[in-house]
């Protein structure tokens, strides 16, 4: 038996795989604890799995509105991440102290876990669950890269050991990256062993909604029209209200071959409501939801991207901000979805692109092809057992003991 501590922001698609991967590891007798902020893990987590708490940092909500770009992920590390990095440590180095776990597993975006990790030499491994920092993202310059390289050398000089010099995003251990290269497109950085696993979905607790209150009536008519799952991610709900109307708009006016459920958790177009051609809700069981669905439109959420190509969906994606466009350029690239301007694109534009992702039969086949790789690599289950690798030899060979 190991003990793994599991550190992570207060962002549910970052929680979500880890907590699949938390759950195996739990079901082949190891132990299993958390270092993160305990309203942020509710429900997303077994319940009976100790908590140890973290300190917070001022949300991304807040951030304005038009930023786009560099200058949005600029803001993403300097406003919050970083922040979270510097609240969270104390929370971190105590759950360590206090638990003893043989390997720390790290989101990739929580730098204190990797940080107080290096610190307190014990070993960790890195958990991407987004491709974003792996792939880079298109908008990046050298300019950038040197930004997050002082960024995160200021975050090390406070929080980790000044003489390492490796990126802390990246661990010289593992990094589990919850995708494939058949989405991803081959990688050649240089940043220590990296494992691609695919999406850890199948013990992930669901908590957008219970599926048994969900209205599957509605869903399961065959009346011959495609059904199409239309959803924002939650941080893009503000921003994207006008694009969310301009969807609907466009299906509206294909009514004889489309349906769609429209996810509106803001309630940006009313009262939740249902009629013959949409299904307005402020929440779904979106992985049952996907079995039933024959497209997606969505902001390119690696979430929703990957739980979409996981049963072969393909997808019409609008990017907005951050890791979107990278993601949003990975479906494209293998042939999976078609994508949108964001901001430019009125209602025909939408339908338009329907008509092609779903009239075309190569997009539902490359999203086969993708959901093929995913059930390949094997989840929670591999990740789990690469980490158990990983304990199981650092007990045969032990290290030196925390180093404070």
């Amino acid at each position: 038996m190991s003990r793994f501590l599991f550190v992570v922001p207060p962002l549910a698609g970052h929680v979500t795989p880890a907590s699949a991967v938390a759950a195996e590891l739990a079901d082949r007798g190891h132990e299993v604890a958390w270092a993160g902020q305990p309203t942020a893990l509710e429900g997303l987590v077994a319940a009976d799995t100790p908590v140890f708490p973290c300190a917070g940092a001022p949300g991304i909500d807040d951030r304005p509105r038009d930023l786009r770009g560099t200058a949005a992920l600029k803001f993403l590390w300097d406003d919050f991440f970083a922040p979270l990095a510097y609240a969270m440590a104390p929370g971190v180095t105590a759950a360590v102290m206090e638990f003893g776990p043989d390997l720390l597993v790290v989101d990739q975006q929580t730098v204190a876990g990797a940080l107080v990790a290096e610190r307190l030499g014990v070993p960790y491994v890195t958990s991407s669950t987004t491709s974003t920092e792996l792939s880079g993202s298109p908008m990046d310059t050298p300019q950038f890269d040197q930004w997050i390289t002082d960024l995160l050398d200021g975050l090390r000089l406070r929080l980790g050991d000044p003489s390492a010099r490796y990126d802390p995003r990246f661990s010289p251990r593992l990094t589990l990256v919850f995708s494939t290269t058949e989405l991803t497109g081959p990688q050649a950085l240089d940043r220590g062993p990296v494992r691609f696993v695919g999406p850890a979905l199948g013990q992930a607790p669901d908590s957008r909604i219970d599926a048994t209150d969900f209205p599957w009536g509605w869903v399961d008519r065959d009346d011959g029209r495609a059904l199409v799952l239309v959803s924002l991610d939650t941080a893009d709900t503000t921003v994207g209200a006008h694009f969310l109307a301009q969807r609907v708009d466009g299906i509206r006016a294909r009514s004889r071959e489309l349906r769609a459920v429209v996810v509106d958790p803001d309630g940006v177009l009313g009262p939740p409501r249902d009629d013959d051609n949409l299904l307005i809700c402020p929440a779904v069981p979106q992985l049952a939801l996907l079995a039933r669905t024959d497209a997606v439109v969505c902001h390119a959420g690696h979430s929703t991207v990957t739980e979409a190509l996981w049963h072969g969906v393909p997808l019409v994606v609008a990017p907005v901000r951050d890791g979107q466009p990278v993601v949003a350029a990975q479906v494209t690239a293998v042939g999976a979805g078609v994508r949108v301007r964001f901001g430019r694109t009125d209602a025909k534009a939408v339908g338009s692109a329907l008509d092609t992702v779903l009239g075309q039969p190569h997009f539902a086949a490359a999203a086969r092809r993708v959901s093929h790789s995913f059930r390949e690599a094997g989840g929670a289950p591999t990740a789990a057992a690469h980490l158990e690798e990983l304990a199981i030899a650092d007990q045969e060979n032990p290290r030196q003991g925390l180093q404070i």
